[in-house]
């Protein structure tokens, strides 16, 4: 049987939130502050990050506003230039596609129609989409700026898809998996050992659609 599988990217296809994790850790040991845990820092930046939204360029406004409100020192020039670094050196980190995706797409894409779902700011992610060198696998790459339910059940009805032929495929409870479910769509979660804090969520498998929980993205082959 042929399938729709919508594919998530970051963490999923390629890796992505490594890259964010050694720039906060870097961020908060430069704040160095005297009384508060990185764990405390880490999750003061969280709250920020939910408010600020997706991307590099976010994420650097976050850390701006971070450091100005916990900052034990005056805020100098320099210091916001610094932390400007931590952020806009993500733009240039090198796209580590992860093992077996390039592989399994081709497989995949020869019986399956496959659609690229990913969030965030679009143009960082189109530009993230065009170096991985993945595009051609996909007969649609789509960026929308949240994955909820409403989401899934307007591209559901637009692209004219039964929900029973119809996969969500990532690395993310919360963006991928339950909202997906909750549109009654199919699921298949890949977990990631590094996936952002704020996209953890317990995973939903009940539901109408079915669900397979896997190790690796090249198991997809197994099952589609």
């Amino acid at each position: 049987m042929s399938y729709t599988l919508f594919i998530d990217a970051d963490d999923t296809l390629w890796e992505n939130n490594i890259y964010f994790e050694q720039a906060t850790e870097d961020f908060i040991s430069f704040l160095d502050h005297s009384s508060l845990s990185p764990d405390e820092v880490q999750a003061f930046l969280n709250d920020v990050e939910r408010q600020m939204g997706y991307g590099f360029a976010n994420f650097t406004k976050s850390l701006i506003a971070v450091y100005q409100q916990l900052s034990e020192r005056p805020v100098s020039d320099a210091d916001i230039e610094q932390i400007q670094l931590f952020g806009t050196r993500l733009a240039n980190n090198p796209m580590e596609i992860i093992e077996g995706v390039p592989e399994t797409l081709a497989d995949l894409s020869h019986r399956h129609q496959l659609i690229l779902l990913t969030k965030g700011h679009a143009e960082e992610q189109k530009l993230k989409i065009e170096r991985s060198g993945l595009a051609d696998y996909f007969e649609y790459t789509l960026v929308v700026p949240e994955k909820h339910m409403e989401a899934y059940i307007e591209l559901i009805d637009e692209y004219k898809l039964e929900h029973n032929q119809t996969w969500m495929i990532g690395n993310s409870p919360r963006s991928d998996i339950n909202p997906a479910r909750a549109a009654g769509l199919n699921t298949v979660y890949i977990p990631h050992s590094h996936t952002w804090t704020i996209e953890m969520q317990e995973v939903v498998e009940d539901g109408p659609g079915r669900h397979l929980n896997l190790t690796n993205f090249s198991e997809l082959r197994k099952h589609f």
